[in-house]
């Protein structure tokens, strides 16, 4: 089960065995031990196996462990166990689908910091920083195709694909959970750069808006305001005023999906660029050159601040990316701000 052994510390001697290429699967005929190594300990069970189980449904991951078919150290666990450093954990026999991997082009990204414990990137406009949802691969299957011996590379963060700016990858687990536990207990502070359509009125703006989100028939996930929704505030700074723009600074409090756009659109000032939630007419015109200002063929979001503990220092960090050059080129076509 190459999964496994690819993503497990020790496995036992039982090798899978593969099933004949009409079924285009993999049996493996006899139970698997593998121990948990330190990069590995401190995530849930239920979590390790839907990720070195690639290709079996999440229902049957959830059905061993209920019937007790996976044990560590031989003992049964429930989904919250969390695993322990030299764990023997038992996996039973598993059928999986195999699937064509498609090559991933290795690629590296700007890099704004980087030591043993973290990789901070500044991530380009139109880039997803993960395969899925139609997108075969993304910024972190990039970045561990091109440093295969990197033990361990896990996003702590998203950007839409649309946005650009600071990302921050893992490079131990001990500092992916220390980041999680910031973000999750609001210690970090996240800004962004953004071009709200408008005339824009006030320097400072809070925006507390409650967001649903909800999925199209095609499986494209949406955002929208609504009273049961998940509680959501952004404060808005007034940077630069141009005739009929606003460039903004954008500081998130929570961090929900597409919680800047929604925000934006919702108070009637849509980003520049937003094919999801913006002004469509406008986003058309804007990408092509007048004789008053230049073209814009992306949306105008760039996440350009972040401010973290150091996951194994304890000391402050405040890193920032410098607005995206087509995003720079457009304000400057806008010609000289109005305040």
């Amino acid at each position: 089960m190459k999964d496994l052994e690819r993503n497990s510390g020790k496995s036992g001697q039982n090798k899978p065995q593969k099933a004949d290429s009409a079924s285009a699967q993999q049996v493996l005929p006899q139970a698997q031990f593998v121990t948990i190594t330190e990069e590995e300990a401190g995530q849930r069970i239920d979590n390790y196996l839907l990720r070195v189980c690639k290709g079996v449904p999440k229902s049957h991951v959830y059905r061993i462990l209920r019937s007790g078919e996976v044990r560590v150290n031989k003992g049964r666990i429930d989904q919250l166990y969390r695993l322990n450093a030299g764990d023997l954990v038992r996996l039973p026999p598993i059928r999986i689908a195999e699937k064509q991997e498609a090559v991933v082009p290795a690629a590296e990204f700007p890099v704004i910091f980087e030591d043993a414990h973290l990789l901070v990137i500044d991530k380009p406009c139109g880039v997803a920083v993960h395969g899925g949802s139609g997108v075969s691969f993304g910024v972190i299957e990039q970045l561990r195709a091109a440093r295969p011996d990197a033990k361990f590379l896990e996003l702590v963060h998203r950007l839409d694909r649309e946005t650009s700016g600071l990302l921050l990858i893992a490079k131990k687990r001990t500092a992916l959970t220390s980041l999680h536990d910031q973000m999750r207990d609001g210690l970090t502070d996240k800004r962004y750069l953004t071009l709200a359509v408008g005339d824009w009125k006030n320097q400072r703006q809070h925006v507390k808006l409650a967001l649903h989100k909800y999925t199209l028939p095609d499986g494209e996930r949406r955002v929208r305001v609504q009273a049961d929704g998940q509680a959501s505030h952004t404060v808005f700074s007034l940077l630069k005023k141009f005739d009929g723009y606003a460039l903004l600074e954008a500081e998130l409090k929570t961090g929900r999906t597409h919680q800047i756009r929604v925000h934006l659109a919702s108070s009637g000032f849509p980003i520049a660029g937003d094919d999801k939630y913006g002004d469509f007419t406008l986003n058309k015109a804007l990408q092509k050159a007048t004789e008053t200002r230049g073209a814009l063929k992306r949306m105008f979001l760039h996440a350009h601040q972040i401010t973290f503990t150091h996951p194994e220092t304890g000391k402050p960090m405040t890193l920032n990316a410098p607005l995206a050059a087509e995003c720079q080129r457009f304000l400057v076509s806008l010609g000289k701000p109005l305040n």
